[in-house]
């Protein structure tokens, strides 16, 4: 199996070759399972609440609860992000942009599996945004 090193240096034409297809699909599966794990072990905590006898330990018990709510909104976000970069790996079209057709790149697919848009054309976005 390819490693992330191996990856960044391969040529470009190499670019969404099965070894990397791989690759992203076992990334995007571990990632989905560290999710879920995120999720219930912030679940857990809520559903069992310390017994709190003193103010201070009360207020913090509300700030992680706030803080553990938080986590869970946002890993949730996150699952329908991994199911639709696998979808793309079955469908053949995952590491290229959804609205221009250019790839994602290595880098950015590395440190954010669940890309659908090019860097190019985000950085693209963010400045009509401000016209």
């Amino acid at each position: 199996m390819l490693t992330k090193e191996k990856i960044l240096k391969a040529p470009k034409k190499n670019y969404m070759n099965k070894d990397q297809l791989v690759f992203f699909r076992s990334l995007l599966d571990d990632l989905n399972k560290e999710t879920l794990t995120h999720i219930r072990e912030a679940k857990d905590r809520l559903s069992n609440p310390p017994s709190c006898s003193d103010e201070v330990d009360r207020a913090q018990h509300e700030i992680d609860s706030m803080l553990f709510l938080r986590i869970v909104e946002r890993e949730s976000k996150l699952l329908p992000k991994i199911d639709k970069a696998i979808m793309r790996i079955k469908a053949g079209d995952y590491g290229f942009c959804l609205e221009t057709g250019e790839p994602i790149g290595l880098e950015r697919l590395i440190s954010r599996p669940t890309a659908a848009v090019s860097y190019t054309h985000l950085r693209a976005h963010e400045t009509d945004s401000y016209l």
